[in-house]
């Protein structure tokens, strides 16, 4: 059957979508991958020499950075390779729905959005202040998701560290050691070729880590976040102003008053949803330790479905 929307609909319908922020976050990667690589066509063309990447990369000279400030975001949008921009999709898609499983949607943009933020101010302090990279600061610049997805990683990790994967050619692997995988690796790699990028890295790990231990102990650090985001959320969207009135009448309250009391599917569906609402809403207020062995393993069992 065919939908007159067609791609402009499905591409709403995806923001529209409750849990889908995984998929919402590789979708702006995606276009922006596009549109730079569009521009970047047009301009060698026109055989112009204004070098895109340099207005929304991440500078490691603060006098840069002051003139372009915006780049404290964009950086963490943007990607140059396919396989650059292909292996931090995969991940974020892995990791991100494990995050949205125990915790939904909100907290896996503020885990993207303050581990870029992390990763990238991290990185600007290396360039600056460590002597070893004195020599590249003026010319070294950051992009990628990278940061950003290693927040997810190590939120994830941190959260449900003994949750498992099947990892190809390898087998079931507790997402604690992917975690610690990468940021060893990171760790190896920060004096290398990609120094920048690994630091980065390192500082979004951090950041994932200490966004989940402190929602644990009941403060949401990316609460802001989440505020900024609705807020622009309200602006380009409009809520229609429906009006629903409901009049029960003789014979509704006749056929109700012969409804059987028996509990059907739908019923039992909304009752589970709405104790992992509840136990949603407990992780936010008091930290997930709070939870009891029996409001872990409901949880649990419902990411699993």
């Amino acid at each position: 059957m065919y939908s007159r929307g067609g791609f402009l609909d499905e591409f709403k319908n995806a923001f529209n979508r409750p849990n889908y922020s995984h998929v919402q976050l590789i979708i702006i990667n995606v276009v922006m991958f596009v549109l730079i690589g569009l521009l970047n066509v047009i301009m060698n063309l026109a055989q112009t020499h204004v070098e895109l990447i340099s207005f929304i990369a991440l500078p490691a000279n603060v006098d840069v950075f002051i003139t372009r400030p915006w780049t404290i975001l964009t950086y963490m949008f943007t990607h140059v390779g396919i396989w650059h921009i292909l292996m931090n999709m995969l991940i974020l898609y892995w990791f991100g729905r494990i995050l949205i499983n125990f915790l939904g949607s909100d907290k896996l943009i503020a885990s993207y959005v303050l581990g870029g933020l992390g990763g990238g101010v991290l990185y600007m302090l290396a360039y600056n202040l460590i002597p070893y990279f004195a020599q590249a600061v003026n010319v070294s610049i950051l992009f990628g998701a990278s940061a950003g997805v290693l927040a997810v990683v190590a939120a994830a990790a941190t959260l449900v560290p003994n949750y498992t994967v099947a990892l190809l050619f390898i087998g079931p692997v507790k997402i604690k050691y992917i975690a610690l995988f990468y940021v060893v690796l990171s760790f190896l790699q920060s004096t290398g070729s990609n120094a920048g990028g690994e630091i980065a890295h390192l500082g979004g790990a951090l950041v994932g880590f200490i966004y989940i231990k402190q929602i644990q102990k009941g403060t949401d650090l990316g609460n802001w976040v989440i505020r900024i985001m609705y807020f622009f959320k309200r602006l380009f969207t409009s809520s229609p102003n429906i009006k629903v009135s409901y009049k029960r009448t003789k014979q509704s309250r006749k056929s109700k008053a012969h409804t059987s009391t028996a509990s059907s599917p739908v019923h039992s569906k909304k009752s589970d949803q709405a104790e992992i609402d509840a136990i949603l809403d407990k992780i936010s207020e008091k930290g997930y330790e709070s939870l009891s062995k029996e409001e872990k393993q409901k949880l649990f069992n419902a990411s699993n479905k």
